[in-house]
Parts: structure tokens; C-alpha cells; sequence
């Protein structure tokens, strides 16, 4: 069955001076222009094309590959406000509406959003979403502890960083484990902290047991470090410069910055620190 909205492998049933016909073992067929067509195709081949619908709701096959698929989440940039919603760039006209209902917060034109693309069912025309939520699903999980995973940041609280994992589930980057500047649309590699009792998902940047920090004053220094990657400072500096920095004390920095270089994540030189983690 030809399947709207996602890439997937049909066959050449015909060649003609338009273009080919695909298919597959459904009566529906669709047309691959002409100018996508390979050299020297030959009837009952397969070929690997992206089936949507045009400006008249016809279906139409292509060979280039979108930004995001129906089933996918991808970051995209609101093109213009009009008429049923908001027209996002998918790669391909008609740009994709996110119709007004599908919309948690009024979007705006220019800007970005993490959108779930889906199909109608009435229409059979994708259409996004900016209710992330709703499309996730933790009461069946198909990962576990240790697992690294797929991320895609979608929201920033007080607590730290909302991720998609694996294009299916909810997962939270909690802000004191968080090494390195990250922002809604990141796509990131993470891993399976814990699995909580509620199936909710702690996720961690760091393969597990690769980074332990012992206490806060470590992981400050740690981001601090990963963000600019080197620092005017050492084990020598005056008390007052390293309060002026973190706003802890020297005792408490000299203890940090040794954790860290105990772990080979730092070169501690005359007069700077170096991140190399």
C-alpha cells in the first residue's frame, strides 16, 4: 500500500513520456516526473522515492529527501500565518500547515518550532503539530538503562531539558547534569539514566559511569569549562579571582578543578585551564 507522506521502495509499472508509474501490490498508483527519472529505467524495477500530495491533492512521487516525514519530529521554521494555521518549510510546496488547533502556543512567522508530523485521515494530506506531547507514549517502552538513544530537545523548564526519545518517548535532562550549551531543537546522543518506576525517563549527555562528578562544585566547573573551554585561571589564583568567577571558595575550587583532572578531562597549565574531556 503507498503510503502518503514517507519514503518507501514501489515499482516501475510504466514509462511514459511524463514520467513513471509506480505501484506496488495496491491499485493506486502515483507519477514520478519525468525530470526525477533515472537513466535507463526499466519496468517492473523497484526504486526508492517520497510520496505526497501536490497543490491539487494529487499524489506525487520524488526522489529527494524531505526534512521530516509523517511519524517524524523535526525542528522547522514558520514561513507565513494564513488562512487555517501556520505554513512551516518541509522541503517541498505546499509548504506544511500546522493548523490552528494543532498549535499549543500561537506561532509566529520566522520563527522555529519542534513539530510532529502527521497524517489526516479525511484528506490524506500530512499536517504538524506543535503538541509534542500528545504523539508520546511512555506506558510501553522500547528502551532500557545504560541504552543510548536519540534525542531531540522540545521544551526548557526550571528542572532541565525536555527531550523525544527515539522519535516515541518523553525523557528529562535534569539541569545540574547538563555539561554543554543546549537549546530547543538540538539533536543530541544521550543515554538511559533510569527508568523510573513511573516509566518516566532520566536521560544523561554522557555514557553512563564515564563522567561522576562528587559533588556540585565539580559540575560547575566542569560546564563552565565545556562552555568556553578554557579558563585565566589555576590552583594558584587568588582566592578573590576564583570567587569572582564562581563564587566559591579556593579550597573548594582546588578540590573540583583536582576531580576533574584526576578524570584527564582537563591540562592545568601556568596560567590557564584547559577542557580536553
Amino acid at each position: 500500500m503507498i503510503s502518503t507522506g514517507r519514503t518507501q521502495d514501489l515499482l516501475i509499472l510504466r514509462i511514459t513520456d511524463h514520467g513513471l508509474i509506480l505501484g506496488d501490490d495496491d491499485t493506486t498508483e502515483v507519477l514520478l516526473p519525468i525530470t526525477e527519472s533515472p537513466k535507463n529505467p526499466k519496468e517492473g524495477s523497484s526504486i526508492r522515492v517520497f510520496v505526497y500530495r501536490d497543490d491539487v491533492g494529487g499524489l506525487i512521487a520524488t526522489t529527494r529527501t524531505p526534512k521530516v516525514q509523517v511519524g517524524e519530529f523535526a525542528t522547522l521554521k514558520v514561513r507565513a500565518i494564513r488562512g487555517a494555521g501556520a505554513r512551516v518549510d518541509w522541503g517541498f510546496e505546499p509548504a506544511l500547515l500546522v493548523p490552528h488547533e494543532e498549535q499549543k502556543k500561537p506561532m509566529e512567522e520566522g520563527r522555529w518550532y519542534v513539530v510532529r508530523v502527521a497524517l489526516d485521515d479525511e484528506t490524506d494530506r500530512p499536517y504538524a503539530s506543535t503538541c509534542i506531547e500528545r504523539f508520546l507514549d511512555n506506558t510501553h517502552l522500547s528502551v532500557s538503562k545504560g541504552e543510548a538513544v536519540d534525542l531531540l530537545v522540545h521544551a526548557i523548564s526550571e528542572l532541565g531539558y525536555s527531550v523525544i526519545v527515539n522519535h516515541a518517548h518523553h525523557g528529562l535532562i535534569h539541569a545540574n547534569e547538563v555539561f554543554k550549551p543546549v537549546s530547543i531543537g538540538d539533536r543530541l546522543t544521550g543515554y538511559v539514566k533510569q527508568v523510573r518506576p513511573d516509566n518516566k525517563l532520566d536521560i544523561v549527555l554522557q555514557p553512563i559511569g564515564y563522567r561522576h562528578y562528587i559533588d556540585a562544585h565539580t559540575a560547575l566547573l566542569a560546564k563552565r569549562l565545556e562552555a568556553k573551554g578554557m579558563l585565566p585561571l589555576t590552583d594558584k589564583s587568588t582566592a578573590e579571582e576564583i570567587h569572582a568567577e564562581f563564587g566559591i571558595s579556593k579550597k573548594a575550587f582546588k578540590k573540583a578543578l583536582g576531580a576533574l583532572y584526576k578524570q584527564r578531562l582537563v591540562r592545568i597549565g601556568e596560567d590557564s585551564i584547559v577542557w580536553i574531556g
